[in-house]
């Protein structure tokens, strides 16, 4: 039984989707002005594992996440490179893709833009003006009136005295309260004319919490099962989406049987680089790209699973480097049964009942990943027959959080990208120099060989019948 650690009761809660066998999730997904970061990777690698999941319990799952393709950020970008913000963004939005596609992931079901929603972004403002939640100050922005709804605060759990205006809420002096936030920001005389609509308060663009509303709204209904994102966005974005969805649908006081504007928020932990939290500020950021030339995209989506989505994780060389280790260790005991195939499992089988028990347990991802570790030992330890059922079983237990659906030996030899060093052919000549020199008795120059060859980083294994298998450190 699937349990899920709702951020709302700070507490697992049993899942119940709100129809029976069908999950409705949405992921705030990039402002794309920029290549995307690890930081943006952890947020696709996670909830591409819990979209994996869900299917593999037998879910029916519509997942969308969306595209924040008009922001102050995007703006400023568009101006400074003198070109269109559709330019702009369409170019980060391939290159989001291009990242996505390397590292392996599913696609979302429905990908929104918010330009594309103005028009359910404008109406949902129309109805927290009439629910009296909404106004239009004197600088021509309609802001929300935090402090007219009495349960504000429910996500991060506080009062409204302990919170501030948060990250993107400008505290201009037309707000009737610091708290107050932007829904519909009137355009200024110097933007370009791409970044303005017109509306019934005027031409302008809509403030970045309103754009998730609208959309989620859209596309999933006004009750829906899973809101994910990173943990930097429970306050005050979902805070303020909560505020705006649940406002326009019941106003100032939901009552205790009117269902939630989401049953389950998700977030994942932050990235730290030494012990810092990821930011373009401090300029410790890596982007996706730049990590890939250097690693496999395995390789980081390992490491990223290794820890439990909801934990900050330091990013590192020597973390990355710690990750492939422990996917050579998996690979390798896949290659000693080449010929297995994917297994289809009973739920009741020993290792996969542990490890769904782990994933069941609010996507234990560690847990789980420990146990591929016990069942790869088990692999190692076994002979014949056993031996291929075991290593189909752990391909496809891996293939659950998708890992361990390569040909192992292409794996094991692939090593770092930029890792240079012998090519493949140059490595076949060695190992055929190693065993002429063996069958001449000539010890010593073989030695030499796989002692010229670890300091390369391969590492040699000799197997019966008088076969060398190599791989890289």
């Amino acid at each position: 039984m699937l349990q899920i650690y709702n951020t709302l009761s700070r507490s697992k809660e049993v899942f119940k989707p709100i129809v029976p066998g069908k999950v409705k999730m949405y992921v705030c997904g990039m402002t794309v002005y920029d290549y995307c970061h690890i930081g943006h990777a952890r947020v696709m690698i996670v909830f591409d594992m819990v979209v994996r999941w869900l299917r593999a319990s037998g879910y029916e799952v519509l997942y969308v996440r969306n595209i924040t393709d008009i922001d102050d950020k995007i703006i400023n970008r568009a101006i400074e490179n003198g070109e269109p913000i559709s330019a702009l963004t369409n170019r980060f939005i391939d290159a989001m893709h291009a990242d996505s596609d390397e590292l392996g992931l599913m696609h979302p079901d429905q990908e929104p833009r918010a330009t594309d929603y103005i028009t359910q972004m404008q109406g949902m403002i129309g109805k927290l003006i009439e629910n009296e939640l909404a106004y239009q100050a004197e600088d021509g922005d309609v802001n929300f009136a935090v402090r007219l709804l009495p349960r504000y605060g429910q996500l991060s759990g506080k009062s409204l005295d302990e919170l501030n205006a948060g990250e993107r809420v400008t505290v201009a002096g037309s707000k009737r309260d610091p708290l107050d936030f932007v829904l519909w920001k009137s355009a200024k005389p110097e933007e370009p004319a791409d970044t303005r609509w017109g509306s019934p308060w005027g031409e302008g663009r809509p403030g970045w919490h309103i754009e998730c509303s609208a959309m989620s709204c859209d596309l999933l209904g006004e009750h829906f099962d899973i809101h994910g994102g990173g943990a930097d966005l429970q306050f005050p974005h979902h805070e303020n989406e909560i505020a705006q969805s649940e406002g326009a649908m019941y106003g100032q006081n939901r009552k205790e049987d009117d269902a939630p504007f989401v049953n389950y928020w998700m977030h994942n932990g932050h990235i730290r680089v030494n012990q810092e939290k990821m930011s373009k500020s401090l300029g410790n950021f890596f982007l996706i790209r730049d990590v890939l030339k250097s690693y496999d995209p395995e390789v980081l989506r390992f490491f990223m699973l290794k820890a439990h989505y909801r934990s900050p994780i330091n990013y590192s060389d020597a973390q990355l480097e710690e990750a492939r280790a422990g996917l050579v260790r998996l690979y390798t005991a896949l290659s000693q049964a080449p010929h297995s195939e994917k297994a289809m499992l009973d739920a009741n089988h020993p290792w996969a009942k542990r490890f769904a028990d782990a994933m069941n347990d609010d996507f234990n991802t560690p847990e789980a990943i420990a146990v591929l570790f016990d069942l790869a030992s088990e692999v190692n330890r076994t002979q014949d027959q056993e031996k291929l059922l075991l290593a189909s079983t752990l391909k496809s237990l891996g293939g659950a959080l998708n890992f361990l659906q390569r040909d192992p030996t292409a794996f094991l030899q692939s090593g770092s990208k930029d890792q240079g060093g012998w090519s493949p052919e140059q490595i076949e000549e060695q190992i055929a120099a190693r065993a002429a020199a063996k069958k001449a008795k000539d010890f010593a120059k073989a030695d030499l060989i796989r002692k010229t060859l670890l300091e390369q980083g391969i590492v040699l294994e000799d197997k019966p019948g008088g076969i060398t298998e190599w791989r890289r450190a």
